[in-house]
């Protein structure tokens, strides 16, 4: 998963991206990241409910959102 985007619960903007900056290993309780504004964190993670993967940005305003390859709360949000 390393290099993935994800999206992220925030409590200011319901919603963050993220990029996996070390790959994930099944049983991990972190996933490491970087915020788009450049921040690492150790994101906890339950194993059975990773987050969302982010659609990739050629995908961004779409307008039919079936064309979506991520079909999600965050995604239909951003986009």
């Amino acid at each position: 998963l390393q290099y993935n985007r994800v999206w992220i619960p925030d409590n200011e903007e319901v919603w963050q991206s993220a990029e996996i900056t070390k790959n994930y290993r099944a049983g991990d309780r972190f996933l490491h990241v970087q915020l788009e504004d450049g921040t690492e964190l150790n994101y906890p993670v339950d194993p059975a409910a990773l987050p969302p993967l982010r659609n990739p940005d050629i995908l961004v305003g779409e307008n039919d959102l079936t064309a979506l390859s991520y079909l999600h709360e965050p995604a239909v949000l951003h986009n």
